[in-house]
C-alpha cells in the first residue's frame, strides 16, 4: 500500500472509533434512561457555561446624558415611580415567540441550439476534378468536402417549499449588557412529557426601548436571533437512523 491508502485507512478507523466511542456513550445514557426517561437539566448560570461566549457587536460613540435631578420623569421610563421593564443582568423578560414562515421556490431552463457548418471545393486552379484520382476515398465530392452537425438541447425544472409554524411564550435572563444600552437575552425552557422531552432555547439583543410597558417583547423586535426547537427520548430516537446508518450515508460515495 502507499502512503495515501495508509491515510484513508487510518482516517476511516479513527472516525469508526469515534463513532463507537460516541455511540457507547449515547447507549450507556439511554440505557441508564429506561423506565424514566430522560433528566432534567439542573439550572445553571448562563456566563458559565462551557460554550457561552459575550456577545460583541459594532457599537457607536458613547454619549453622555444630561442629569436633571429636579425632573420626576426618567429618560426610558413609561411610568413616574418606577420602570418594571428589564434593564440590568439577571433581570427576565417575557418573549412572544410567533413564526410563522413559507416559502416556494421554482426555477425552469430550457435551450435549443442547431449548429451546421458544410466545406467544399468548387475552384482549385483546375485540379478540383482531380482531388478524387490522388489517392482520396472513392466517391469524393469537391462540391461537398467536409460537413458538420450539432444538435444541443437541455432542460432543467427545480422547486422548493418550506413551511415552519412555531408558537411560543417564555421568559427570558438578561445575560449581557452592551456599551450602547442594547440587552443581550437568554432563554431556555425544557418540558418532559411520557418520556419524551421538549427543548426550547433563544437568544438575541433587543433594545430596552422595545420592550413593552408589561415587560414583554416579541420575536421579531430581538436582532440576531438563534432559535433551537427540538427534543430527546423515545419518539425522537426512533424518527433518527441507526448511528451505523448515519455513518454508512457519510462515507459512502456513491
Amino acid at each position: 500500500m502507499n502512503t495515501k491508502q495508509n491515510k484513508t485507512i487510518l482516517a476511516v478507523l479513527a472516525v469508526s472509533v469515534g463513532a463507537l466511542t460516541l455511540s457507547a456513550c449515547q447507549t450507556t445514557s439511554r440505557i441508564a434512561e429506561i423506565g424514566d426517561g430522560p433528566e432534567l437539566t439542573q439550572i445553571t448560570n448562563p456566563q458559565v457555561m462551557p460554550k457561552y461566549r459575550p456577545v460583541s457587536m459594532p457599537m457607536p460613540q458613547g454619549q453622555v446624558q444630561n442629569e436633571n435631578p429636579n425632573s420626576l420623569w426618567r429618560p426610558g421610563a413609561k411610568a413616574f415611580f418606577k420602570d418594571h421593564r428589564a434593564k440590568d443582568v439577571g433581570d427576565t423578560l417575557v418573549v412572544n415567540l410567533s413564526l410563522n414562515d413559507s416559502a416556494s421556490l421554482a426555477n425552469s431552463t430550457a435551450r435549443k441550439r442547431n449548429d451546421s457548418e458544410d466545406t467544399d471545393v468548387t475552384k482549385l486552379m483546375g485540379f478540383e476534378t482531380k482531388l478524387a484520382k490522388n489517392n482520396l476515398p472513392a466517391g469524393f465530392d469537391p462540391t461537398s468536402v467536409i460537413s458538420f452537425g450539432n444538435n444541443h438541447n437541455t432542460s432543467g425544472d427545480g422547486s422548493i417549499g418550506r413551511s415552519e409554524q412555531i408558537s411560543l411564550t417564555f421568559a427570558a435572563v438578561v445575560t449581557q449588557i452592551l456599551p450602547n444600552g442594547s440587552l443581550v437575552i437568554l432563554g431556555r425552557q425544557e418540558v418532559m412529557v411520557n418520556s419524551e422531552l421538549r427543548e426550547l432555547m433563544v437568544t438575541g439583543v433587543v433594545r430596552p426601548g422595545d420592550i413593552e410597558s408589561d415587560n414583554t417583547i416579541t420575536h421579531e423586535r430581538i436582532a440576531e436571533m438563534r432559535v433551537a426547537y427540538g427534543g430527546r427520548g423515545t419518539l425522537s430516537n426512533l424518527q433518527q437512523p441507526r448511528w451505523g446508518t448515519q455513518i454508512w450515508d457519510i462515507l459512502f460515495p456513491f
